[in-house]
């Protein structure tokens, strides 16, 4: 999906998650897993939270989770923005509590705690934000 104006305040590409940001461009989300004891952490950081290892790299994501939580927004915070939207907290399949904060691409009044979603992005510019809707095929 591509937007022409970005009505979203858009990250800056630092180093340490450029990754995040540009994977949508390969159709893919990239969440940083530790290779030393295999636990996947978001945000990143350069040690693993639960072993301290520095030997952590972004790996591909299946792109699947599960609504945890969410809020929908009646605000536009910035001019542009289209409300209400949801806002939500998505659980990623690969690992229980590994969460992304983002939106949700759905009616409001469709949104349902442990719905199941799939990743899709947002371009503008060189960011690709991830953002998920319903997954009709889970």
């Amino acid at each position: 999906m591509t937007s022409e104006a970005p009505a979203h305040k858009l990250p800056r590409l630092e180093p340490e998650t450029a990754f995040f940001w540009t994977a949508g461009s390969e159709g893919v989300l990239r969440i940083q897993r530790c290779s030393h004891c295999g636990t996947y952490q978001h945000p990143p950081f350069p040690l693993c939270a639960q072993c301290q290892s520095d030997a952590v790299a972004p790996e591909a994501m299946s792109g699947k989770g599960r609504l945890a939580s969410y809020t929908v927004n009646c605000e536009a915070w910035v001019p542009g923005l289209a409300v209400p939207f949801v806002f939500g907290v998505v659980e990623l399949v690969e690992q229980p509590q590994l969460y992304v904060f983002t939106n949700v691409l759905a009616e409001a009044a469709d949104v349902r705690i442990g719905m199941p979603l799939r990743v899709t992005f947002e371009r503008h510019e060189d960011v690709w934000l991830p953002m998920f809707r319903e997954d009709e095929a889970a």
